[in-house]
């Protein structure tokens, strides 16, 4: 094959997109940090499923076009590090091809290549060993094949074989990998999109969908005929479009056999559109109802309850349809100035409002918000002028790309955590300049330590720390400093790492996991020990995470 144009292009994306998908778990399982953050997989497939939704959307038989189409998706759609990069990528790869109608081997090596400059370049300080030395080793292996030959076939091929041997290499860029006996989990999902390529280029099949794939299908079909062909949101009877998957349990299971078949009959008396996919270890539901709370209470006499999503259908019609419960349009309201910011936990989420926050998204943790929900909040809010605090490193990159594509003045203050964004608003000057309150507000973020208590998600051992899984941990920054199965004894340590007798306030916001009594218990101890702080006591609600400490 010596060309390819904008159909195989997208055919290319689509089944690259698809690879990827099928292993997203699998990817996410590389994650290094035994924490419940946002995953690598999970990012990066939302990301490169956006990308091919728009690609489909606007398939060009000029490759240039089909190319830039990648390119809006995957900019948009980008969560996380990875997504962003994986962005950056494409969006450089389509930079050099915007004028190409087809390519040869050698021009869609060239622009590979392109590609990973450009991410290079999206990246204050590249790492090695992560996705952008696999995607550098690949472009440079391809640039070299298409040397050789004009069959783009075995250009990728080049690019498939050196991006597997490059994701190998990462433990030894990339200490932290040999120390937990993985490879980049970033390199290892662009890997599963160059197979997707080739599998594409070669006409062959990719292994066959599973039963959840194939509920991904149902569930969609289901939400077609579910939700947009009612005539008014009025008459739809069941509003709660619900997913959840049950980890099975053994003893929960020796109590309550699970058989299929009753289990469905026994959902079917909560609502409709009900479907249930299981296989030995996980059963898998959609259904609609008018009270999710029953199903879950239901099927969690068998396991555990995971993923699971609740999403208003009669406010998703009125969305769709423009449809509106009041007869007045509501009138557009314009702030001057805005800060947009990102938190998990309603009460995280009013702590921030109540200092000055314009708008919060719902995010951080398990699920990093992409660049258009960032672009999106922004435009809701109606500002002329925002400041973006992300409030987490993972969502540092979307916020950027979100500042470049809004189309009015902003910058973002890069937070790495809730506490640096509630210093940073209290920084604010609503008469300064951007550039200015972007300086002063990064400035008073820089002085805060914060504190963070959660669970690890696997065994693993990391600088000499061992760390079990549902053990408690305690991070320092972004180091890990206990690992413990007591959450007493992993808060004191963590307090007494991140206290020194300069410091004056340490603010706790306890989460969902946490009760008000064991929350005061920890203040009176902070109080009784460090007699020279004053302490602060909220309650975040957020998940996850019992305790995050700011410390000043």
């Amino acid at each position: 094959m010596n060309f390819i144009d904008g159909v195989k292009f997208a055919d290319m994306v689509r089944m690259g997109a698809h690879h990827l998908h099928l292993n997203a778990d699998y990817v996410d399982s590389l994650n290094v940090f035994p924490v419940p953050d946002g995953d690598t997989g999970t990012n990066m497939n939302l990301s490169m499923t956006s990308g091919a939704k728009e690609t489909e959307a606007n398939v060009s038989a000029h490759l240039g076009k089909t190319a830039q189409a990648l390119s809006k998706g995957l900019l948009m759609g980008a969560r996380g590090n990875s997504g962003v990069i994986l962005s950056q990528l494409f969006r450089g790869f389509g930079k050099a091809v915007e004028e190409e109608g087809k390519l040869d081997s050698k021009k869609f090596a060239n622009a590979l290549e392109y590609g990973v400059q450009t991410a290079y370049k999206a990246v204050m300080k590249p790492v090695e060993g992560t996705i952008l030395t696999v995607a550098k080793d690949a472009a440079n292996k391809g640039v070299e094949a298409a040397k050789s030959t004009d069959d783009i076939i075995k250009v990728m091929e080049a690019i498939v074989e050196e991006s597997k041997a490059s994701l190998k290499r990462t433990p030894e860029l990339l200490p932290v990998l040999k120390e937990v006996g993985v490879v980049d989990s970033g390199g290892q999902g662009l890997v599963y999109v160059y197979e997707g390529f080739l599998a594409c280029l070669k006409g062959e099949e990719l292994p066959e969908r599973t039963n959840m794939d194939l509920m991904e299908d149902l569930v969609n079909a289901e939400h077609h005929r579910g939700v947009q062909g009612f005539m008014n949101t009025e008459d739809i009877v069941y509003g709660y479009c619900t997913e959840f998957m049950v980890k099975f349990e053994d003893e929960k299971v020796k109590k309550h056999p699970f058989e299929e078949g009753d289990f469905r009959q026994d959902l079917s008396k909560f609502g409709d559109s009900l479907l249930v996919i299981s296989d030995e270890e996980i059963a898998k539901v959609h259904i609609h109802t008018e009270e999710p709370g029953d199903a879950l209470n239901y099927a969690q006499q068998y396991g555990s309850l995971i993923n699971i999503k609740i999403e208003n259908m009669r406010q998703q019609h009125i969305d769709i349809v423009g449809e509106s419960h009041s007869t007045k349009k509501a009138e557009a309201v314009t702030h001057p100035y805005a800060i947009v910011t990102v938190a998990m936990g309603s009460g995280i989420a009013d702590l921030l409002k109540s200092i000055g926050a314009s708008a919060v998204i719902e995010g951080g943790q398990t699920m990093n918000p992409s660049t258009e929900d960032i672009v999106k909040a922004i435009k809701d809010v109606g500002a002329e002028r925002v400041i973006i605090l992300p409030n987490n490193k993972n969502i540092v990159m979307a916020a950027k790309q979100a500042a470049e594509v809004i189309g009015i003045e902003a910058a973002v203050v890069e937070t790495k955590s809730v506490p640096e964004g509630l210093a940073a608003i209290l920084a604010f000057n609503p008469e300064a300049a951007v550039a200015e309150n972007e300086k002063v507000m990064s400035k008073a973020a820089a002085g805060v330590k914060t504190g963070q208590v959660t669970h690890s998600i696997r065994d693993t051992s990391i600088d000499g720390i061992d760390i079990k899984k549902d053990d408690f941990m305690g991070l320092a920054g972004s180091k890990i400093v206990i690992s413990n199965p007591s959450l007493d004894e992993v808060m004191k340590t963590l307090l007494e790492s991140l206290i020194d007798e300069d410091d004056e306030i340490v603010t706790i916001i306890y989460g969902e996991d946490v009760t008000e009594q064991e929350a005061n218990e920890i203040a009176e101890y902070v109080e009784s020990t460090y007699d020279h702080t004053e302490v602060e006591l909220y309650n975040g609600k957020q998940p996850l995470y019992p305790y995050i400490l700011s410390v000043e």
